[in-house]
């Protein structure tokens, strides 16, 4: 009978080699991190420059909780006297789970290139790159073997049968991502987003076994957004994402409804949100979100509908974001250089 340690060693290798749903970074704000959705989609808001912060506590009714931070920053400028404009970008995430403290560092720079397909600075189709490196390790410490069971007791100063077994106990590897993405406008307020992404196309090793026949998965996103006037004073922002990696697949989505909190229409820099997403055959996520200008903070929570949902009572993820925006105060300023985007 193969021990606790090797089983989920086992499961960490391979799983990051075929499924990888443990592995990458699974967070319900996804459209705030714009860099692990899509590359091409940095850069699509209403400012020159954006700062966004996620941090995620999950599962904390079934399991020591897997915990997930996030920081992200963007800054675009128009290129030259033309109305293309350049985005840069960094990701920088940490990710914890379980008794072995397996963990995930990524940072993630980012550079996209927006190209003006309209006389009007509506339309733009983007180019997106991104690369850098990822570190994974995990400790063993808490961790408990069957050779250390004798006679139905505990010994923890017995030999774990696993010496010798293990290579590594962390590794780091370069990842790489492109994508595409095309926005624009429906009449004059209607603001949209389609776009694909290709991430670990470079099919990096993944093994705590140094096992160089274990590869990381490419995996393959769709993302779509579209912000919708309803009234004077209240609009629909949506978002949906897909992806597809090895064998398992991924499908969410759904709208917040805002309401300004000044008399400008639609103009307003203040306003109140809230709406629901769906991860398919995972979650209902309800989310609240409040706009104060530069400022925006987000809640979400995960109500459980998987098959786990009989261990975890409904009980799932919750997740807290933190968003500052803004237009530099400077001639390179995309103030009055773009009509689009305006999510």
């Amino acid at each position: 009978m193969k021990t606790i340690y090797s089983i989920l060693l086992a499961i960490i290798s391979l799983t990051t080699a075929n499924t990888l749903l443990a592995q990458d970074i699974h967070l319900s704000q996804f459209y705030e991190t714009p860099i692990l959705r899509n590359p091409a989609l940095i850069g699509i808001f209403n400012g020159d420059v954006r700062i966004q912060a996620v941090y995620r506590n999950q599962w904390n009714s079934v399991t020591i909780p897997y915990q997930t931070g996030t920081i992200s920053g963007e800054i675009k400028f128009p290129v030259g006297n033309s109305d293309d404009y350049l985005t840069t970008g960094l990701q920088i995430t940490y990710d914890r789970a379980g008794t072995s403290r397996l963990q995930s560092t990524q940072i993630l720079p980012a550079l996209n290139y927006h190209k003006s397909l309209s006389e009007y600075k509506v339309s733009f189709l983007s180019l997106g790159f991104m690369g850098g490196i990822v570190q994974r390790q995990f400790d063993p410490t808490n961790m408990t073997f069957n050779n250390q069971y004798t006679g139905g007791r505990f010994d923890p100063s017995a030999p774990t049968g696993e010496e010798g077994k293990l290579a590594l106990k962390g590794y780091t590897y370069m990842d790489v991502g492109v994508g595409m993405s095309y926005n624009s406008v429906i009449g004059e307020d209607v603001n949209y987003f389609i776009g694909a992404g290709y991430f670990h196309f470079n099919r990096p090793k993944v093994s705590f076994y140094n096992d160089k026949n274990i590869q990381l998965s490419p995996k393959i996103t769709f993302n779509a957004g579209i912000t919708i006037p309803l009234a004077e004073r209240v609009k629909m922002i949506a978002h949906y994402n897909q992806l597809h990696q090895g064998s398992y697949s991924e499908y969410i989505g759904g709208a917040l409804i805002g309401y300004g909190l000044m008399d400008e229409g639609l103009e307003s820099t203040r306003a109140i949100y809230g709406g629901l997403f769906l991860r398919w055959n995972d979650a209902v996520i309800p989310t609240i979100k409040i706009d104060m200008e530069k400022y925006e903070i987000a809640m979400s929570y995960d109500a459980n509908i998987s098959q786990l949902r009989t261990a975890s009572q409904t009980f799932g993820g919750f997740e807290i974001s933190l968003v500052f925006k803004s237009f530099l105060n400077s001639r390179n300023s995309t103030l009055e250089r773009l009509n689009c985007p305006r999510f």
